[in-house]
């Protein structure tokens, strides 16, 4: 049971909100008029208007599926400029996944991610990248993707994990065997092999689903003590994305380079390179072109 004083209070408040409300859900009505509604319908009335004027106020606006479909380089995604400058002593290109499988035209991922790969450049970028950060001193790492016979053992996988395992993607005879590695679908795409094998590069372990969780590339980055980090490679909306959003758990400023990077065209699930972006704007610090990436490099700090 309500306390008759407590009933009593609550009136009082209704006949105030029932004017405020009224007023907020452009209804006119005179102070006798809404003074003359009986107690019931006052509350029916200041809930209906409150939940309609709530509405009108809190509702965000949506951005439609026409909307989003027709900003493929998602150029109106952008974040809020920051002041994220990318300088050398603090900041390294982290290059996901640059592998055969999902770059060369006889990877086995070819057929979902070509026309993404020859829209955005990504290859021909992912190289402009590269060169740069060597000419211009910046630190590049690479974290991997490889499967072993032992993960045969995986008792369960999500959808992609799944295609992986069956299709043989980013497959090793073993972690200590190299036979027949050599221009396999897990090796390197073979124009990035001059940056990768070049002595300097840091290539660490390899992360085991998408993200660094669960291989040491954290670790190496602290230990040069990167705070920044310049982020391409593959797939957009898969690996980067992953180590993206781990990246900025773990604290450190990410720049994604949106066409050093592509995504898998699906018959089923959509266009992954197009969640990505949507996901990138509302997550990195900055969303870059190659164009720009490289500005920045050429003019950062030493």
């Amino acid at each position: 049971m309500i306390a008759a004083s407590a009933l009593h209070g609550y009136d009082r408040v209704v006949d105030a909100a029932v004017a405020v409300a009224a007023s907020d859900a452009c209804i006119v009505r005179s102070d006798m008029e809404i003074s003359n509604i009986p107690n019931t319908s006052r509350r029916h009335f200041i809930a209906a208007a409150s939940v309609s004027t709530a509405a009108a106020l809190f509702t965000p606006p949506m951005l439609h599926s026409s909307e989003i479909e027709s900003i493929p380089d998602g150029s109106t995604l952008q974040p809020t400029p920051s002041a994220l400058s990318l300088g050398r002593s603090d900041t390294a290109v982290v290059f996901i996944d640059p592998q055969n499988d999902v770059l060369s035209e006889k990877g086995l991922s070819w057929p979902l991610v070509h026309e993404s790969l020859k829209e955005n450049n990504t290859i021909e970028n992912m190289e402009r990248i590269f060169k740069t950060a060597k000419a211009q001193g910046f630190e590049v790492f690479i974290s991997p993707h490889y499967f072993f016979p032992t993960d045969k053992g995986w008792k369960f996988n999500g959808p992609l994990e799944t295609d992986e395992a069956t299709s043989g993607l980013f497959a090793r005879k073993g972690r200590l065997n190299l036979d027949g590695f050599e221009g396999s679908g897990a090796d390197w795409l073979a124009r990035f092999k001059p940056y990768i094998e070049d002595g300097k590069t840091i290539v660490v372990s390899p992360h085991r689903v998408w993200g660094p969780q669960t291989n040491d590339l954290v670790l190496q980055l602290r230990k040069r003590r990167i705070s920044k980090i310049i982020l391409g490679g593959m797939l957009a909306n898969m690996c980067v994305e992953s180590h993206l959003r781990e990246f900025l758990e773990q604290g450190f400023e990410v720049a994604v380079v949106k066409d050093a990077t592509a995504g898998p065209k699906h018959p089923k699930w959509g266009y992954g390179y197009t969640a990505a972006l949507i996901n990138y704007a509302f997550l990195a610090h900055a969303v870059l072109t190659t164009d720009e990436t490289v500005k920045a490099m050429e003019s950062g700090q030493r």
